[in-house]
């Protein structure tokens, strides 16, 4: 999005900085340098958002030698604000190199960025990692700690588009293409002739932005020559980024503050950007009406509708903005009265930019964002909806995605075929217009899979029609499958949970493998199932000498039993071990066992205590009640913390594994 500006009466703020709905308003970070009247002259620029003017002026004195950290980093960021993110790699590397000490950390993102934008990820991701090391709290530094697979995930989520170039694109910008709902797509573009008395950007000698219709072709891809919008719909100032109403008579957009002709300014004298609304009377845009949570004061901006007509998305840095710019709703009332914005939260705003959002007819939210994790600059995101709001952010990959800025993304779900734009490499102009036709669903949920073959030990013969079960982290059946003919089962199951995957199989030895997932995108969990033939508890009684003192779990091979944290219930798991105890007490009425219950060293010792001591009680219970067995054959005793099996004492780190082993039950032959 290059050399797009927006004009005040007497100050130029980018596009990267208010079209796109980016950073808005930059923090003026530097000052004048001393006596140096072309640095003066060159920061006086800076500051009134003149980035190219301001460029100027710092290499011709980088070229003459002059060098220190403020002329690096506002060379660089002169370059990163107007998109030309690969000329900003080199001020950026001359910055960190030379003045490595005391780097705002928001340069090592903007570098990082900048790398990405020549596909370096490799020292891309180190310095996002330096970044995170500083900031630690910053969404993006997480999101990127948290997905460091991300390349593997954007590669999964490729190839799901096909891309198609348009004729429409001119040398100058054409971006924000949407649907007007009457067969043409509406988009903002600068292509006006330059004249001598046509308005030309001062800083960048380019038109300003109208509104412009094409209708769409037969084949539902390409583009008819644009024609203007009708109306007073464009003035002499920006207009860009559109929503129409399903009937096409209604249009919510963008445009600089320009109000009943008069162009209003922030207190920083400052011309921001308003959402307007108009009507089609007679094939004509008019009753043009400001809506009335813009401001002079900061900017409110790209307008989406949702498919009802009764929610309005848009971008703005409003008070309590989290980022640079973050997505936020507002219902519509009707009467031309509205509720109040709300800002869309954390799984969809970070620090960084999110901007230009799109509600798709289902109800998903496309848009751009240079936040969450993606291929470099702007990347395009898609979020479902859900009860609690909308789900996290999807990148949607290549080759919609690039390393450079990707935007203004709106698809019609009935044909599949939409548009966006970019600045990418091999376009006409500065930004341009895609169509492409989706392929294949995305992924938009985080899903894994365990996957693996049940096999005899003593044959190491695969198993066909074996059933297993996966249960969840409280012991609960979620779901039940059967081996393949070749002995092959497979579980989906969810990311960031604890799973067990329970097989128990007449004649065999039950067994139960605890499986916990992360935050990889379809990862697979290789859980191959070695299931040994089951002797019968009176053979094993019979084939071994049994003494007094001997643990009969061990005697019957039994699976260990373990209770949850802090929990003295009998698992599904533990009452088929339990059914094992119970055969041999019936087959020998001589035998006589002391059930013994253990916790872990977490919680105090009276509380573990008392914990241990219901966890023996449901076990001899069990035992007496299902098995009809004599309570004399059966008594208890309650251990507590007493007898950990490891060194998981109070204040030693260990895993959940490792203390679960101490929560226990044994079987101790008395008689």
């Amino acid at each position: 999005m290059k050399n797009c500006v927006i004009q005040s009466l007497s100050i130029f703020t980018s596009k990267k900085l208010v079209t796109i709905g980016a950073l808005f308003l930059l923090p003026l970070l530097f000052y004048a340098q001393g006596d140096d009247k072309l640095i003066e002259k060159a920061d006086e620029r800076f500051d009134a958002f003149a980035y190219i003017d301001a460029r100027a002026i710092y290499l011709d004195v980088a070229q003459k030698g002059y060098a220190s950290q403020l002329l690096y980093q506002k060379l660089a960021d002169s370059f990163y604000f107007t998109a030309d993110l690969e000329e900003s790699l080199e001020w950026y590397e001359k910055l960190i190199s030379t003045y490595p000490e005391d780097i705002d950390p928001e340069y090592l993102f903007r570098y990082a960025q900048s790398l990405k934008s020549v596909e370096r990820y490799v020292e891309a991701d180190e310095m996002m990692d330096q970044f995170y090391q500083l900031t630690g709290g910053d969404k993006r530094a997480k999101s990127f700690i948290n997905k460091r697979n991300y390349l593997d995930f954007i590669e999964m989520q490729s190839g799901k588009y096909d891309l198609f170039t348009l004729n429409i694109n001119t040398r100058n910008s054409e971006y924000a293409p949407s649907f007007n709902h009457n067969n043409q797509v509406v988009f903002a573009s600068s292509r006006s002739k330059e004249t001598k008395d046509s308005k030309i950007h001062a800083w960048t000698k380019t038109p300003f932005l109208d509104l412009y219709s094409a209708t769409i072709q037969e084949d539902q891809i390409n583009l008819q020559k644009p024609v203007k919008l009708k109306g007073k719909i464009n003035t002499k100032f920006h207009e860009s980024s559109s929503s129409f109403s399903k009937d096409g008579k209604t249009v919510y957009f963008s445009r600089n503050n320009f109000t009943n002709n008069k162009l209003g300014k922030s207190r920083k004298g400052v011309v921001l950007l308003k959402i307007y609304r108009a009507s089609l009377i007679d094939g004509k845009w008019t009753n043009i009406v400001e809506l009335p949570f813009s401001s002079d004061n900061y900017s409110v901006s790209h307008p989406a509708l949702s498919a009802d007509g009764k929610k309005l998305y848009f971008a703005s840095d409003m008070p309590g903005t989290l980022g640079q710019s973050d997505l936020y709703v507002v219902d519509i009332l009707g009467n031309q009265k509205y509720g109040n914005p709300k800002n869309l939260g954390p799984k969809i705003n970070t620090e960084g930019r999110e901007t230009f959002p799109y509600i798709s007819d289902s109800g998903r939210l496309y848009f751009a964002s240079d936040g969450h994790v993606g291929l470099g600059g702007l990347d395009i995101f898609v979020a479902v909806p859900s009860e609690s709001g909308f789900s996290g952010a999807f990148n949607v990959g290549r080759p919609v995605n690039s390393s450079k800025d990707d935007f203004t993304f709106v698809l019609n779900e009935e044909t599949k075929i939409g548009y966006f734009a970019s600045n990418r490499r091999g376009g006409k102009g500065n930004d341009d217009i895609y169509s492409f036709k989706q392929t294949e669903e995305l992924i938009t949920t985080c899903k894994q899979y365990i996957q693996g073959i049940v096999s005899n030990t003593a044959t190491n013969e695969s198993m066909p029609g074996v059933t297993l079960a996966l249960l969840n982290a409280t012991g609960n059946t979620i779901t039940e499958t059967i081996t393949n003919s070749v002995g092959q089962y497979t579980f989906d199951i969810e990311c960031e949970k604890q799973y067990t995957v329970h097989v128990a199989k007449d004649f065999f030895i039950p067994k139960d493998i605890p499986v916990t997932s992360d935050d990889t995108y379809e990862f697979l969990h290789d859980v191959p199932v070695p299931l040994t033939p089951e002797q019968q508890p009176e053979l094993l009684l019979t084939s071994v000498a049994v003494n007094v003192g001997d643990d009969l779990g061990k005697i019957l091979q039994l699976e260990s039993i373990y209770f949850g944290l802090d929990d003295a219930t009998i698992t599904p798991q533990a009452e088929v071990e339990l059914q094992k105890v119970i055969s041999a007490l019936q087959k020998y009425p001589e035998l006589k066992i002391e059930v013994r219950s253990h916790t872990d060293s977490r919680s105090s010792y009276w509380y573990n205590k008392k914990l241990s001591v219901k966890r023996m009680r449901a076990t001899t219970k069990y035992i007496i009640t299902n098995g009809l067995i004599n309570w004399r054959r059966v008594r208890g005793k309650a251990y507590g913390e007493r007898r950990l099996i490891n060194d998981c004492t109070d204040d030693v780190p260990c895993t959940e594994e490792e203390h679960q082993q101490n929560r226990r039950s044994e079987f101790i032959v008395i008689k």
